[in-house]
């Protein structure tokens, strides 16, 4: 083997390095902004100086339709994901610088779409009426929290409900936690 070819070698091994380099550097990039989820203790907007416990009362269903699942799963989730998120310790007592109460309102079917003059999707509209208290601050919160998910009209309620109650329990347990603890 000669010199040049022995240069165009390097040189070749130096250029495809070069790109691997490149390759890597992109995939690490791509790695690093899709890992990072949507909550950090950065999205959380507590004073932890001032604010140690909380309180999550239980979230009672008064809607015209009773899921018997959803308040018990409601409630617990969320107790999970304020226990996940914060540095708050839960308490069960009055005396909580944060207080959660609320309670289901509305839980409704409807109809969404039409197709051949029947009904080919409806919608199930979930709602729940939060009051948060700051003790801390002494302010009261009052917030609606709702969310529409729709089905195909070919299942029962009961279908339907199988099939979406962890998504329900989900977005809103995120929308009363956003609300409280995110400035949303």
């Amino acid at each position: 083997m000669n010199k040049g070819s022995e240069l165009s070698i390097v040189n070749c091994q130096w250029s495809i390095g070069q790109h691997l380099a490149k390759y890597f550097c992109v995939i690490a990039v791509i790695l690093c902004v899709t890992s990072c989820g949507p909550y950090t203790f950065r999205d959380v907007s507590i004073d932890y100086s001032k604010v140690k416990t909380v309180k999550v009362g239980f979230i009672d269903n008064k809607a015209r339709y009773i899921n018997p699942q959803l308040s018990p799963r409601l409630t617990d989730n969320l107790k999970q994901k304020i226990n996940s998120y914060t540095k708050l310790t839960q308490v069960t007592g009055d005396d909580a610088n944060y207080q959660i109460n609320g309670f289901i309102n509305r839980y409704d079917v409807s109809t969404s779409a039409i197709s051949s003059n029947q009904s080919a999707t409806n919608r199930l509209t979930v709602a729940a009426n939060i009051t948060f208290f700051n003790a801390v601050d002494n302010k009261t919160d009052n917030f609606t929290v709702s969310r529409d998910f729709d089905f195909s009209a070919t299942l029962s309620l009961q279908q339907a409900e199988n099939q979406l109650l962890d998504d329900i329990i989900n977005q809103l347990t995120d929308q009363i936690f956003n609300h409280i603890f995110s400035n949303w």
